[in-house]
């Protein structure tokens, strides 16, 4: 089964080719969603990769806390998204 990681903190040129393949070491990656401004389009700096799950444990240990492009990542299972209020 699919796992998805919580990857922030990365480096605001960062893109899914380049996160796809620093995860696709550790195991087959499912995909990779980098989120951006709804207004501007620009990076804002996370994203969530989706992988295997003997993989994305090597994953999360291996990657969090490690330097990329500078910056310190930080790696975690992904949580759900608890519910919003509807916007009016």
């Amino acid at each position: 089964m699919a796992k998805s990681i919580y990857v922030g903190n990365l480096p605001w040129s960062a893109t899914e080719e380049q996160v796809q393949s620093l995860f696709a070491e550790y195991g087959p990656v499912v995909s990779v969603k980098l989120i951006s401004d709804r207004d501007t389009g620009r990076a804002r700096g996370f994203g969530f990769v989706e992988m295997e799950d003997p993989g994305a444990a090597s994953a999360i240990e291996a990657l969090d806390n490690a330097n990329f492009g500078g910056r310190t990542l930080r790696v975690n299972e992904a949580k759900p998204r608890a519910p919003r209020p509807p916007r009016y």
